[in-house]
């Protein structure tokens, strides 16, 4: 189930976002708006959600989060942009650390 997360997430709806892909999350974050999109079994389509929600091409970053071990990944082909990221895994340290905490505080279950 793809859905946008403005909000901390209940236990509930987080089992349902981790369904796609079986305890992994996929996300796409928009590091200014600090929401994501989560679920589904590729980052653009919730690269495509978030677009026509309002948030900007430049702003959004795909990574994932592992359930069982609580362990993130960066990588997604949205994040290669020659101008912008010249990888699919997000190179900048400090984008890194604001997808991750943004993550991390809305998929903690309330």
């Amino acid at each position: 189930m793809l859905t946008i997360i403005r909000s901390k997430i209940n236990s509930e709806s987080l089992k349902q976002v981790a369904e796609d892909l079986k305890g992994y999350v996929k996300v796409v974050v928009d590091v200014r708006r600090k929401i994501l999109s989560a679920g589904g079994e590729k980052h653009v389509d919730g690269e495509q959600l978030l677009l026509k929600d309002g948030s900007k091409q430049e702003d959004l970053w795909g990574a994932g989060l592992d359930l069982e071990t609580d362990e993130m990944d960066f990588d997604s082909m949205i994040n290669l942009r020659p101008t912008q990221n010249a990888s699919r895994e997000v190179l900048d340290p400090n984008i890194r650390q604001q997808v991750e905490s943004i993550t991390r505080s809305l998929l903690q279950p309330a």
